[in-house]
């Protein structure tokens, strides 16, 4: 028997089912992008807590079938499996109830836990998971043994708060965030006008390495250690925004993995999560030959550097 590949990427928090008008789907963000890793043949791993219920059994299944390890599942006997009731209004916005507790509000601590972070080059992590207190505990003893550490700010209103949200900051080498996040969080300190004095605000205060900013369907931002690229993004069909943050980010790390500058990476994440826009759900079927095709058709489109 062939050893297992390393998991060079290891996504920690909330695996749940998003209750949409046309039914249930599976989400979570750290599932989505490890979801993505493996579509685009990155070897991640999860670690994250269901219920014993049908839901959980379920998302064991989905992900096992799509070739993403479970060994770091959890399962709570108390609590269900994480639900979020999740409505898109005329704007094309995701509106949710993110229902609490749930199961991954209560991801333990293990021992097998330093072994993992120690052979993965990147550590992804959310803010949603500090809204309780055992998963921010876990969380945080995680970060202390992880290399990169990749966070993928998600303020979804009542579910965080500033001083947990400073701290998650303070251990980030790269960020993820939207616009709105950016304007948030900014908010707080100052009040710049330009999105590149908002990014370089973050990145002082906190000592980020690597931010990048999604613009919706103007593209994306990123400042890799003072440098700029922006790219302009790529004009699709919208079926559903669901997940598309989370494919871009897998792209990003992806490209990462594989050598790429940060200016590369974005032009790649920007692909994939333009395409995730085009399919229904967060985890939807595709190949890798799919995105390369919208890159071609779009050979135009182009990162720029912006001074």
């Amino acid at each position: 028997m062939e050893p297992s590949p390393q998991h060079q990427v290891v996504c920690f928090g909330e695996v749940l089912w998003d209750i949409l008008p046309s039914g249930a789907l599976p989400g979570g963000a750290p599932m989505n992008v490890a979801y993505h890793l493996k579509k685009l043949g990155s070897h991640p791993a999860l670690i994250t807590k269901i219920g014993t219920d049908d839901y959980g059994k379920k998302l064991v299944n989905i992900l096992s079938d799509a070739g993403v390890t479970t060994e770091y599942f959890q399962v709570d006997y108390k609590r269900p499996t994480g639900l979020v009731y999740a409505n898109v209004n005329n704007h094309q916005e995701v509106v949710y109830d993110i229902v609490y507790p749930s199961a991954w509000d209560f991801i333990e601590w293990q021992d097998e836990h330093p072994a993992l972070l120690e052979e993965a080059a990147f550590f992804v992590y959310g803010s949603l998971t500090s809204r309780n207190k055992e998963s921010r505990d876990t969380l945080y003893q995680l970060l202390d043994s992880a290399n990169t550490k990749v966070l993928d700010i998600n303020l979804r209103p009542p579910h965080f708060n500033r001083a947990h949200i400073e701290c998650l900051l303070q251990k980030a080498t790269i960020l993820k965030m939207n616009e709105a996040e950016l304007e948030l969080i900014t908010g707080w300190f100052n009040h710049f006008q330009s999105i590149e004095d908002r990014i370089k605000l973050v990145q002082d205060r906190f000592s980020i390495e690597t931010l990048i900013v999604t613009l919706g369907g103007d593209g994306a931002i990123v400042n890799d250690n003072g440098s700029f690229h922006r790219h302009s993004g790529f004009k699709v069909e919208v079926a559903d925004t669901i997940g598309s943050g989370d494919s871009f980010l897998a792209g990003f790390i992806h490209q990462l993995l594989g050598g790429s500058s940060a200016e590369d990476a974005l032009a790649f994440a920007s692909a994939i999560g333009a395409f995730i826009a085009t399919k229904a759900g967060a985890c939807p079927q595709y190949d890798l030959w799919q995105i390369i095709e919208l890159i071609n058709k779009n050979s135009n489109t182009k990162s720029q550097t912006v001074l």
